[in-house]
């Protein structure tokens, strides 16, 4: 995730099988692409030497499509920044750019490629809001235009998001980019009023433990939201860029997660067109009915201060292997009920509370509840990124009084690994164990976003 970038540009392949006739599913991939990157320089390359870069990525990111297309998917989702990467300056990008025309300019590629080159990751920083691109696809045998992939701007800031939609023969499809699936606008937008059945999601996304890594947020997200989410990261390790997936209401159907190697990797899966009228669909969720009913647990008076990055949390050690815990900050009392299977001497598990603005330049307001690792048996250390863990749980059971309905559900197991299958949402709000869990526990968290709540972006605020 790239926090100083809140608005980034996409790259997003679109592979239509256009002779398609509706379906109630279909076959969706998405590649993590390991980009070739440019030399660190102050000065611009040649635009001989930028188009020579891009072609290297452009081969592998073909070479995945058609892949892709000869398992059968309908559709391919590929990273942002992936045909040149990122770092860039308004000067040293200039030789990566081509001229777009004005979305009323009746030109296809595809079938007048000489009026102008086109990639899909392009972006001008001359405009200041997104608009459609046609793209050719690839296909084994067949190139296929398809008029609505988006474009976002990554030196300019648009006035006002835009939300773009676009009808398939396997549902509505939105998409936004990176940064933007943190906010209401344009990510929940598409969701709750443009009523989308499948996003697609390019990013380049920096994992942040305990709660933003990329599989564990976005599978949450696509749960909490109750869409397709198609997620396509960028892949470098040096960055800690990695995690795509293919997520859904009930969870994810594939993800893969690689601290370790320089690889990229495709991913397919089947998924339902249109998931709101699939017989599994989630049923709808009133985030702080159990919690409000309750009164506070009595453990969990002796808290203490943490900081998770900048974020002070409220947390409680839970000492016991088994308890109910209740913590609070602020208008959230989170609730906590639990057994551990073993408890680790060597390791500390705490509930943690937060409720208020994250971030520095960009201020949004968070609640959250959280069953946590700490990086050690210090106190200190709880809310420090931790990868690995020995201590599994019987069970748990986990609530909060939010003040929104906007609430994403994570659970991560040791070694970033998510929990399919093993946990569910009830409709009064619990995060509950479907049994003890498989593996050692992360951290199971329940992350609120309170929107009306963030203060005004200061890049679209008018002096």
């Amino acid at each position: 995730m790239l926090p100083s970038q809140p608005l980034l540009h996409a790259a997003v392949f679109a592979l239509t099988v256009l002779q398609a006739l509706a379906s109630d599913t279909f076959i969706a991939a998405v590649y993590e692409h390991a980009v070739i990157l440019p030399d660190a320089t102050e000065e611009p390359v040649s635009p001989d030497d930028a188009l020579a870069l891009m072609n290297r990525n452009m081969d592998v990111l073909e070479g995945a499509i058609k892949e892709a297309a000869q398992q059968g998917a309908h559709i391919i989702v590929t990273p942002e920044d992936g045909i040149y990467g990122w770092r860039f300056t308004r000067e040293t990008i200039y030789p990566y750019l081509e001229d777009i025309p004005d979305p009323a300019v009746n030109w296809i590629p595809c079938t007048d490629p000489t009026s102008l080159y086109l990639y899909t990751d392009l972006f001008s920083p001359l405009f200041s809001e997104a608009f459609h691109i046609f793209a050719c696809v690839l296909a084994p045998n067949h190139i296929h235009t398809e008029n609505n992939n988006l474009v976002l701007l990554e030196f300019n800031y648009p006035k006002e998001p835009e939300a773009v939609t676009f009808e398939t023969p396997f549902g509505k499809f939105g998409i936004f980019t990176c940064f933007d699936i943190l906010f209401r606008e344009p990510a929940v937008v598409l969701v709750s009023e443009l009523q989308v059945d499948t996003v697609l999601f390019p990013t380049a996304w920096m994992n942040v433990l305990p709660f933003l890594t990329a599989v564990e947020f976005h599978s949450a997200w696509a749960m909490g939201m109750g869409v397709n989410l198609l997620s396509a990261n960028t892949h470098n390790i040096n960055f800690a860029m990695t995690g795509d997936g293919l997520f859904t209401p009930e969870g994810p159907i594939a993800y893969h997660y690689d601290s370790r190697t320089e690889e990229g990797r495709l991913l397919l899966a089947e998924l339902s067109a249109r998931p709101r009228l699939s017989p599994t669909y989630p049923p709808a969720v009133n985030w702080s009915s159990y919690a409000t009913s309750i009164k506070k647990f009595p453990e969990g008076n002796d808290t203490f201060s943490g900081a998770v990055r900048r974020d002070i949390f409220t947390f409680s050690e839970l000492r016991c292997k088994a308890g109910n815990y209740t913590v609070c900050q602020g208008d959230l009392c989170c609730h906590l009920v639990y057994q551990m299977s073993n408890k680790s001497k060597d390791e500390v598990y705490v509930l943690g509370a937060f409720d208020g603005l994250h971030g520095s330049l960009i201020k949004y307001h968070w609640q959250i509840c959280t069953l946590l690792k700490c990086q050690s048996t210090d106190l200190n250390t709880c809310g420090r990124p931790v990868e690995t863990a020995q201590t599994k749980f019987e069970m748990f059971s986990l609530s909060g009084t939010f003040g929104t309905n906007y609430v994403f559900p994570e659970v991560l197991y040791s070694g970033v690994e998510l929990a399919p299958g093993e946990f569910e949402v009830l409709r009064d709000g619990r995060l509950k164990s479907k049994h003890g869990t498989s593996k050692p526990l992360l951290t199971a968290t329940l992350f609120g976003r309170l929107y009306e709540k963030d203060l005004p972006h200061p890049l679209r605020t008018s002096p």
